[in-house]
């Protein structure tokens, strides 16, 4: 084999240091030969997957599954190139304004339907003989809806001596959620995205996407949170617990009788909590309570207390006849 290359480079006068320019040459000449053969119009049959969607109501807006389109076109060797790979894409998704329906989730769209969407289902520059398929049939599943709350999911680090008044506040708070009905019975709200925030010392607030369920859709895809943010201080404070709603002819004597609770107070906070802040065991606690172990509440919090904790945290209790 050697011997013949040699033999054709020597009648072609061609000795080794022109070889590489040879070989360099041969390259552009096929390279310009290819991509001037792909600039060319071709006429080909064109396969497409299509996915359908649709205002039908009752129905879900996205069809579950595709149909292959399949067309005699002219267009460019590129051109066909693209849409041969498509086959190994996701589907093409085209918005209908209108479809036949078949019975049940079962709907269907035409060839005459079809030439409208041609250079969505194609792509520009491709000009249609006309098509194979005759009728291209997509399944869209009932659907239903219920409307649901919205839960925040946030990880806050705060600046020390700040904290979060109440809870991050999110605008919807509900949400309505569009699917077939086996799916919607599972879901009692939806989360959004996790919301990271950190070194915060003021007013919290942004935009977060809503958590993605599987074959469900929501009437807002994102919501606006915002949160009050403050500075505070501690206000330690030892204060009696007493027992409330007690019935008439008996006594509750609740152990310990006090407790050591800290105050978180906005800062600068200039009263006394221990004056207008009290904490006592409900007689229906006790009642609905395990061996008389109860946790203590307090009434709404005044203007400048936003949280409290209480040590310890559960107390006993006994109920006697006076």
């Amino acid at each position: 084999m050697k011997r013949v290359f040699a033999r054709i480079f020597e009648k072609l006068n061609i000795n080794g240091r022109d070889l590489p320019v040879l070989l360099l040459s041969l390259l552009l000449a096929f390279s310009i030969w290819f991509f001037y053969n792909l600039s060319l119009d071709y006429v080909d049959y064109l396969q497409v997957p299509v996915e359908a969607r649709c205002n039908i109501e009752g129905h879900s807006a996205v069809s579950s599954g595709s149909s292959d389109v399949i067309a005699r076109c002219r267009t460019s060797g590129y051109n066909i190139i693209r849409i041969k790979s498509m086959n190994e894409k996701s589907p093409v998704q085209v918005n209908f304004d209108r479809m036949h329906s078949a019975g049940g989730e079962l709907f269907y769209v035409t060839t005459a339907d079809l030439q409208e969407y041609t250079h969505v289902i194609f792509g520009e520059n491709v000009s249609l003989e006309y098509y194979l398929t005759d009728t291209l049939f997509f399944r869209f599943p009932y659907e239903t809806f219920r409307k649901v709350p919205v839960r925040p999911v946030h990880e806050l680090e705060f600046m020390p001596q700040y904290t979060l008044v109440g809870k991050m506040e999110v605008e919807p708070d509900s949400v309505t959620i569009y699917g077939e009905p086996y799916r919607l019975e599972k879901i009692d709200y939806v989360y959004t995205n996790p919301i990271k925030l950190s070194d915060i010392r003021s007013e919290i607030h942004g935009i977060s996407r809503l958590e993605q369920i599987r074959g469900i859709r929501y009437s807002s895809d994102a919501v606006r949170y915002s949160g009050e943010v403050v500075r505070y201080v501690e206000i330690r404070k030892t204060v009696p617990v007493s027992g409330r709603n007690v019935p008439e002819g008996k006594y509750m004597m609740v152990y310990p009788s006090y407790a050591d609770v800290k105050f978180l107070c906005t800062f600068p906070y200039k009263g006394n909590p221990e004056d207008s802040v009290g904490f006592y065991i409900d007689y229906s606690d006790f009642l609905n309570s395990r061996g008389g172990k109860c946790v203590p509440r307090t009434d709404a919090l005044p203007d400048g207390i936003i949280g409290y904790s209480v040590e310890p945290e559960i107390f006993e209790c006994v109920v006697n006849d006076r």
